[in-house]
């Protein structure tokens, strides 16, 4: 399929076909849980509180545009999936979501390993004191010096991405003098139910080797014969913001497939198998997300099932949720500037932030809901798109969604589910300041990562 776009974007307000978004809700002021953070309500006088705090006052204290991350939600689901898979398997976080130090405290203290994928994101995890052995290093290209430090430190594990990185890891740990423990990362041919650009394991991607053709089967074979590598295991991962549980159902039964191939060539079981993350959340009332112990049970059944239709035994399962353990956990927090009504087709609401703080609209065409949280309204509802300040017309945050028709400049608005990807993939367009995190819990709010400054911009520029 084409992707090609005229550079100016997309077509946006011309035509509105039919169907394309659902009735307005019966009540604009209500927030659905399934969608906002677990501490999130409106109190008595119909202003949005997280943590007991007032939106108002956050907006006071931090500024907009601000992520406000709940801590007690954040930890909550972190529990959440530690008892569903229990002692006998491996949650590792996907710090590529979102990753600061206070994050990796949570998650040291309550029990999850950590996945990361860049040397920056090791350096935090090493900086935050989060063991080396309970750390997983990913990426389809990783320099030797990012190799070097994770081997040095004593990583965990090292997903092998390419033939290449083989011989690579396996030469440093050999010059460091150790044997680094790794996973064979695969692709099984499995189309996720999802956006192309994030569906990862069909074979024409970037990811992995692939099953098809042996290329998987012939990795195996080059790890077990190098002294520098203990080859622990195989790694799939089929996409992101997944529903059906179909997709890993197929997965599993591929890799189980070679494992069995493995222990007929080479007479090993390989003792671990990491079936990745992507598990999707609610992002709209239309969202249906399963619950971790769902999860659990439904990823624990399919590996038992096929280990012993193959005669194998049950090996040491982990995954890796990232957007499902953080992305509930925070919204964003802006300022209406203008509201623009365009007779016919909808009311645009331009907000202090946009692309810079949410690419994930332009990116994938992501849908998201909003609300408005320093006050209730009995107005109408009226077909809003939430836009940012830069100077792209794809700069949207949310495409379609009903606000009431007495939104105001300096209403406060909020949308939910930002907590994975979106200060992650932050950019500095138009130099533009990249929003704080502020995690809220008990009445506290304290900033996590702080706001840029101009002087953070200048700083870097040298020239």
């Amino acid at each position: 399929m084409s992707r090609s776009a005229h550079p100016a974007g997309p077509r946006h307000a011309d035509v509105l076909p039919e169907g394309h978004y659902t009735a307005p809700p019966a009540d604009l002021n209500v927030l659905d849980e399934k969608v906002w953070s677990r501490t999130v309500a409106r109190n008595e006088d119909g202003v949005v509180t997280v943590g007991g705090i007032e939106v108002t006052r956050l907006a006071d204290e931090f500024g907009t545009p601000a992520y406000f991350l709940d801590e007690t939600d954040f930890r909550a689901r972190c529990r959440a999936w530690a008892d569903a898979f229990g002692k006998d398997a491996d949650v590792f976080y996907a710090g590529k979501a979102f990753l600061s130090r206070a994050v990796v405290r949570w998650l040291r203290e309550e029990g999850l390993n950590l996945d990361v994928c860049s040397g920056g994101e090791l350096a935090i995890a090493l900086d935050a004191g989060m063991p080396a052995d309970r750390i997983a290093f990913h990426g389809n290209n990783k320099s030797v010096a990012e190799i070097e430090r994770a081997v040095k430190a004593g990583v965990g594990r090292i997903v092998l991405d390419s033939f290449q990185e083989i011989v690579r890891v396996a030469h440093i740990a050999q010059d460091l003098g150790t044997r680094q423990r790794v996973q064979i990362r695969v692709t099984v041919g499995v189309e996720a139910h999802t956006h192309e650009f994030i569906a990862t394991a069909h074979e024409d991607q970037k990811f992995g080797l692939a099953l098809a053709g042996g290329q998987a089967a012939e990795a195996v074979r080059r790890a077990i014969r190098l002294d520098g590598l203990e080859l622990i295991g195989i790694h799939s991962h089929i996409g992101s913001q997944i529903f059906d549980m179909a997709g890993f159902e197929v997965a599993a039964r591929r890799v189980v497939s070679l494992l069995a191939e493995i222990r007929d060539e080479h007479g090993v079981e390989l003792p671990e198998i990491d079936l990745g993350g992507g598990l999707g959340i609610a992002y709209t009332s239309d969202d249906d997300p399963r619950e971790p112990h769902e999860i659990a049970k439904a990823l624990t059944d399919i590996v038992t099932r096929e280990c012993e239709a193959a005669g194998l035994a049950t090996p040491r399962i982990s995954v890796e949720p990232g957007r499902a353990i953080v992305g509930p956990t925070a919204f964003t927090l802006y300022e209406v500037g203008t509201v623009k009504p365009l007779e016919g087709l909808r009311t645009y609401v331009s907000v202090d932030g946009g692309m810079s703080d949410n690419i994930r609209t332009a990116l994938y065409d992501a849908e998201y809901s909003v609300a408005l949280v320093s006050r209730t309204s009995d107005a109408e509802p009226m077909l809003s798109r939430v836009v940012g300040k830069h100077c792209e017309s794809g700069d949207i945050v949310v495409k379609d969604a009903f606000l009431p028709a007495d939104l105001a400049p300096g209403d406060l608005i909020a949308v939910p589910a930002t907590g994975a990807y979106c200060r992650a993939m932050a950019s500095n367009y138009n130099h533009a300041l990249r929003p704080p995190v502020v995690a809220v819990r008990d009445g506290e709010a304290r900033v996590i990562v702080r706001r840029e400054t101009e002087e953070d911009l200048l700083r870097l520029d040298v020239g």
